[in-house]
């Protein structure tokens, strides 16, 4: 091989790797800010995909894009290129280089599920013994920066907080001071472990900015621990198809400091309990409405749908829909 085309090729795999590097970083921001611990495992994985995604993509398009460019045949010229053949060599690289990528992703992405450990519905359908599953949890800390956030937890209590879905609302519950609301409020930097519940069809508990998702299926409890480490307000979505209104049966998320979180608890405690906005059974009452439709203004109709449950009746009821960054 001429030198000349040893140092292009040289110079240009240098360009693709600065490059990808590039890509990987750049992929962090294409989320929601990171606020639970656990949301750094999944960047990881992510930044690592992105990363050797881009290299091989620039590693066979500039390739081709160049042999087009410069190698491409005459006009009329129908002939066949110079045969390649008898390459051993060759051909075990090519067979190698990929084996080894797939094998590598596969095992990050298998370690990686398996500190989170997050379990899913067909699990639970094909387990007979429920009573012997334990809970579902995810290991934060993989390192040092996080580790003196790993410390303050590992001095401090678990905070409980039991999750009702229904279609279409959720429910928290706070056992130790035994309110209820249906606005999520954690503590940052303390782990949380839900207890979470179904009264009706499969939900999934999905917060965008903790990067988890955990279904949420009828007639089992499931226990599901994490850790917030940035204070904000957040999304919580339902991410499982659980009927009509499935798309409106959303809250917000509030991460706030211990000592707010636990003067939250104590106004929420000596509020009375009162029904809380639900967005499904305002939707289902318009739908019904027939009063002031017109022809241009109809008011909105919805599908054939059983009916949202009634409102919740809650200590802390927000009267407005969940107002966090949908993301």
């Amino acid at each position: 091989m001429k030198l000349r085309a040893i140092l292009i090729m040289t110079v240009y795999a240098i360009l693709v790797a600065m490059t990808s590097l590039w890509m990987a970083k750049q992929s962090y921001s294409w989320f929601p800010p990171e606020a639970a611990a656990e949301a750094k495992l999944l960047d990881d994985l992510f930044s690592l995909f992105t990363g050797l995604g881009t290299f091989i993509y620039l590693g066979v398009i500039g390739p081709f894009l160049y042999s087009l460019v410069f190698h491409r045949a005459s006009k009329y010229d129908m002939s066949d290129g110079p045969p390649i053949e008898g390459n051993t060599w060759l051909e075990i690289v090519w067979t190698a280089v990929p084996l080894v990528l797939v094998l590598t992703l596969s095992f990050v992405s298998y370690r990686t599920y398996e500190k989170m450990a997050v379990r899913g519905p067909m699990e639970l359908v094909h387990l007979h013994m429920p009573q012997m599953m334990q809970p579902a949890y995810a290991e934060p800390f993989d390192s040092k920066p996080q580790q003196e956030i790993q410390n303050a937890v590992e001095t401090a209590p678990i905070e409980q907080i039991d999750v009702t879905a229904k279609q279409w609302a959720w429910i928290f519950h706070y056992p130790e001071r035994d309110i209820t609301s249906t606005e999520l409020h954690l503590p940052v930097d303390r782990r949380v472990r839900f207890t979470l519940r179904s009264q009706d069809v499969l939900h999934g508990f999905y917060i965008p900015a903790f990067r988890l998702k955990q279904d949420v299926v009828p007639n089992h409890e499931i226990d599901f621990e994490l850790t917030p480490v940035k204070t904000g307000t957040y999304r919580l979505r339902d991410s499982m198809f659980s009927g009509t209104y499935f798309a409106a049966n959303q809250a917000d998320v509030v991460v706030q400091p211990f000592n707010e979180y636990q003067q939250w608890l104590a106004d929420a405690a000596a509020g009375l309990p009162t029904p809380a906005f639900n967005q499904a059974a305002f939707e289902y009452s318009r739908a019904n409405e027939r009063e002031g439709a017109t022809k241009d203004k109809v008011a909105i109709r919805g599908w054939d749908t059983i009916p949202p449950a009634s409102p919740p009746v809650v200590n802390y009821a927000p009267k407005h829909e969940p107002d966090s960054p949908p993301a």
